[in-house]
């Protein structure tokens, strides 16, 4: 098998794009469009379908995006490993987040200590921050209320709890705090359901005995904020994301459990790799 048209492969799987992976690897869009072809027809398959500008992986495709992802990912290891005995002066970390509120502080620290390695952040919502982690796409995931998971190690890194907030011209502005009966009926402005802000909400109603009758789905914390502000109903957030928006006020919701736990985490077979390793040392709290 030719390394260079598996990879090739690769990056374009990965990237979704032949423009995004001919740059990433540095070379022609026709050179990585003529490597793909040559891998399919070597083995006589479809890896790859164009339908216009977009790229869909056939189903022999994503098997294969799968058995990449796990031989490249061994790649970065290796290289990670070795690169160690430099002092750490090269590498690349990903790092996953479900906010960047709750990763800033532990990438100031690292990239203070550790200046010439380079660092992405990808910000998604919990669910897609694990899968992310199992599928090597990033290294380290902070996310919140991670449920057990033999294949990773984790650890608390905050505690925090969710709040209500509404706009200033909402009929609650003026209160503090409000009793989960009150929701009934109400418009909820809410994340995702692969987000923990909305899992941890849910959960919290489902005990309270309160049936969510009108909710309004967003995918993001910024436009459930807009949302929020230009009074389409009353968004849920954690209260250490509040931040002082003067268009939004944050109402505590009494007789409710809606505490929150920060983890850190990572594949627990890669805890040791030094480039991992290094950034967990940050992150984690002192005794």
């Amino acid at each position: 098998m030719n390394a260079a048209q598996l990879r090739a492969f690769h990056a374009v799987a990965s990237a979704g794009s032949f423009t995004r992976a001919a740059a990433r690897l540095g070379v022609t869009q026709p050179t990585l469009s003529g490597q793909v072809k040559a891998l399919e027809d070597t083995y006589g398959v479809e890896l790859i379908e164009r339908r216009g500008r977009q790229l869909v992986l056939t189903t022999i495709g994503t098997a294969l995006l799968d058995l990449t992802r796990r031989i490249f990912g061994l790649t970065e290891e290796a290289e990670q490993l070795l690169a160690a005995a430099r002092g750490l002066e090269r590498g690349h970390l990903r790092l996953g987040a479900d906010a960047p509120y709750h990763v800033l502080s532990a990438l100031s620290a690292f990239t203070k200590r550790y200046p010439k390695l380079g660092l992405s952040l990808t910000v998604g919502n919990s669910d897609a921050l694990i899968r992310d982690l199992l599928d090597h796409r990033i290294d380290v995931a902070v996310a919140a209320n991670l449920a057990p998971d033999s294949r990773l190690h984790m650890f608390p890194v905050r505690q925090d709890r969710l709040v209500l907030f509404v706009s200033k011209a909402h009929a609650w502005a003026k209160r503090r705090s409000v009793k989960p009966a009150e929701l009934a009926g109400e418009r909820l402005i809410l994340r995702e359901p692969g987000s923990s802000t909305r899992r941890v909400f849910e959960t919290a109603m489902i005990r309270a005995g309160i049936a969510l009758e009108e909710v309004i789905e967003i995918n993001s914390r910024e436009a459930v904020r807009e949302a929020v502000a230009a009074g389409l109903g009353i968004g849920v957030v954690s209260e250490s994301e509040f931040g002082n928006d003067p268009r939004l006020v944050k109402i505590t919701l009494a007789e409710a459990d809606l505490g929150a736990t920060e983890y850190v985490a990572c594949l627990a077979e890669r805890k040791d790799l030094r480039l991992i390793r290094a950034f967990l040392e940050l992150a984690e709290p002192a005794e």
